[in-house]
């Protein structure tokens, strides 16, 4: 009787169902799929939840967001109202205790690998939901299906993975359930605040992971995001690539989408003799890029103090990290590295000096606008008559921006 029962038809097809599911693919399509399949997850969050939902800076078609919101809930289990508010929480006390995922409060270690339990812990603040949470859908699908079986999602998600791949389908289900998890909550919240290259002086520890932004949506620029949070796009310089804006792009030509807003650009006319008030306005108005700018400058002056130097010099190399952050960013151990190499190059210092009185322009909100003005042209003529050829060229350029 087990002979015959092994050897039914039944048996064999389900069987074969196990080892291959109804479509019948090998295991390296299985995972082809996967990969098609978690990268609509990473656009659904990049696109609808964080760029769309969060910060405002993308109008989507109703039917695009629904979609999204269909996905995610297939696919993640989070509702729009959580996420969003979680983040909103995240840039408005970024780096403080308040701080949902910070890795400069949790350590790295911790929201790497436990991001997805800090996220669930604050989607239970039902404090940050009502603060942080408004203007996300109220509507009966969101009340009904959404947020009241989250867990509903999943699990058919499960099932119909089982059902077209087979066994192979768990694994693939495991995939799409660790996606999120770790590349958002894990990767971006963690390492995107702790390791990386920087464009911009930002008031946080926010780093992009690398210029290329495919992987993760675009998220991977996430210094340039915490830059201009309002941004549709996060690339900002020539050499970075952020899928999600092509995406945006695609999209806006199909009348689906419809971005707010993009990074500011520095714009430059004629030097004016004096710097005036429409210099000190996009001075404000272009803040991080003046001080990028200022930073190159602040290179080349290094390149140069290197050569005279000679290149084994240690406490001049030691301390280029870190000549062109804002004192409150430099870490303990490099202070007294940093303190050296300007009190043994005065041209390094000088520059130095002359960063923190610039950015206090901004900072200073007891001067009066006449007295920012007169402030910005004093400082512009102790750069031009400083001697350091690099802070004249800067100076310079500072009196021919203007505000794009």
């Amino acid at each position: 009787m087990n002979a015959s029962l092994l050897d039914s038809s039944l048996f064999q097809t389900a069987l074969n169902w196990l080892a291959h599911g109804v479509l019948g693919l090998a295991w390296w399509q299985v995972l082809l799929v996967g990969l098609v399949l978690t990268h609509i997850t990473i656009v659904s969050v990049t696109l609808y939840l964080h760029r769309h939902s969060a910060h405002r800076a993308l109008d989507l078609h109703p039917a695009v967001q629904h979609f999204f919101r269909f996905w995610l809930w297939m696919t993640t289990g989070m509702t729009t109202k959580a996420w969003t508010a979680i983040h909103r929480k995240h840039h408005a006390k970024c780096e403080r205790a308040e701080d949902p995922h910070s890795p400069q409060i949790y350590g790295l270690r911790k929201v790497m690998w436990q991001g997805a339990e800090l996220y669930r812990a604050e989607a239970s603040n039902e404090d940050t939901l009502r603060r942080y949470g408004h203007g996300t859908p109220d509507d009966w699908v969101e009340r009904h299906v959404y947020s009241r079986w989250s867990v509903l999602g999943v699990s058919l998600m499960l099932v119909i993975d089982l059902v077209l791949f087979g066994a192979l389908g768990a694994a693939l289900w495991a995939m799409q359930m660790a996606w999120i998890p770790f590349w958002a909550a894990g990767i971006v919240n963690g390492v995107g605040h702790y390791w990386g290259y920087r464009n911009f002086e930002a008031q946080d520890a926010s780093t992009n992971l690398v210029p290329w932004g495919i992987l993760i949506g675009g998220e991977e620029l996430h210094n340039n995001h915490h830059t201009y949070p309002t941004s549709a796009r996060f690339s900002v310089k020539p050499y970075e690539f952020d899928i999600g804006w092509m995406y945006i792009t695609l999209l806006g030509k199909l009348g689906l989408a419809s971005p707010k807003k993009t990074p500011p650009r520095l714009a430059y006319g004629q030097v004016r003799p004096v710097a005036d008030d429409k210099t000190l306005e996009a001075l404000i108005a272009h803040r991080y890029e003046v001080m990028a700018s200022y930073a190159r400058h602040m290179r080349t002056v290094f390149r140069q103090q290197t050569q005279s130097a000679g290149a084994a010099n240690v406490t001049l190399r030691s301390a280029r990290r870190w000549l062109h952050r804002d004192a409150d960013k430099v870490p303990a151990a490099a202070v007294p590295q940093l303190a050296e190499a300007r009190a043994a190059y005065p041209v390094l210092d000088k520059m130095v000096t002359m960063r923190e009185e610039l950015r206090q322009l901004w900072l200073n909100t007891g001067r009066t606008h006449e007295q920012l003005v007169a402030d910005l042209q004093a400082w512009c003529h102790r750069a031009e008559e400083s001697g350091i050829a690099a802070l004249r060229e800067f100076s310079l350029k500072l009196r021919a921006v203007q505000v794009a």
